[in-house]
């Protein structure tokens, strides 16, 4: 084969792959309006616009570029995020399409993680697909590999106990971030294998625990990327009797005591 048909083979498939990805880009930005311009009709057809450009990257080959194919989504993913004049009128609806794709063609792509769940159980109201999408990527991994990823068990623990109230899946998962944590030399390790440990016994002997609702919204809290969601968990901390605290530079805590 000559180095021509070579170079073609290779680059051909890239090509399309970007065109397609760009596509995906140049029609999200086409389709923005003003604000001004929002209706409940335009936005519904941007939406169900949205959804079929996912539905189409869900199935689309990727020729080996799945992680530039999830990078793609990703970044897409926080434009949308991030239109909060038409997320206010059309929600959340689309988060989970984008993370199908997402954590579908990069499972192990930790920092996606972190919006999943706030996205997805919080805005989206849909934490039974967040656990999905959690269950599906830690098949992927190892408690090493990649970095960080005892984490994904500990947000799946948490979406467990506060959103689905399945106390008995959430303790195996925070038995999980335990285990993975201690075999990380991470920064944050120790103190997340802790404190998974100490939530996987709280709901062993008392699966109503309120410290343990409270440290899960805590958790919440501390991992927010949203100030609606520090809002909503602030308002579940206070509801349950305790008190958050902010600090001058910037540390929050929780103050909590038992009756």
């Amino acid at each position: 084969m000559s180095l021509k048909a070579t170079a073609l083979k290779v680059i051909a498939p890239i090509s399309l792959l970007a065109s397609l990805l760009s596509l995906q880009f140049n029609n999200l930005q086409t389709l923005k309006a003003s604000p001004e311009q929002l209706s409940p009709e335009l936005l519904n057809q941007q939406e169900a616009t949205i959804s079929l450009r996912l539905s189409l990257l869900e199935w689309l080959p990727t020729f080996g570029y799945q992680n530039l194919m999830a990078d793609w989504t990703f970044l897409n993913f926080i434009q949308y995020f991030g239109e909060s004049e038409e997320r206010a009128v059309a929600g959340y609806g689309n988060s989970p399409d984008f993370f199908n794709v997402i954590i579908g063609r990069d499972p192990r792509f930790i920092d996606a993680y972190l919006y999943l769940t706030n996205t997805v159980s919080v805005y989206a109201g849909q934490p039974q697909e967040a656990i999905r999408l959690m269950e599906q990527g830690v098949t992927a991994m190892a408690p090493n590999t990649p970095p960080r990823s005892y984490l994904v068990w500990r947000y799946k623990g948490i979406d467990e106990m506060l959103f689905t109230g399945d106390n008995q899946a959430a303790q195996q998962s925070f038995k999980m971030a335990a285990e993975w944590a201690d075999q990380s030399s991470d920064d944050e390790a120790a103190y997340v294998a802790q404190a998974s440990r100490q939530t996987a016994a709280f709901l062993a002997t008392d699966p109503n625990s309120i410290p343990a609702l409270i440290s899960g919204w805590m958790s919440v809290l501390n991992r927010a990327i949203d100030d609606n969601v520090r809002q909503e968990a602030t308002s579940r901390i206070e509801a349950l009797g305790g008190e958050v605290l902010f600090a001058d530079d910037g540390q929050v805590t929780v103050r909590y005591r038992a009756d």
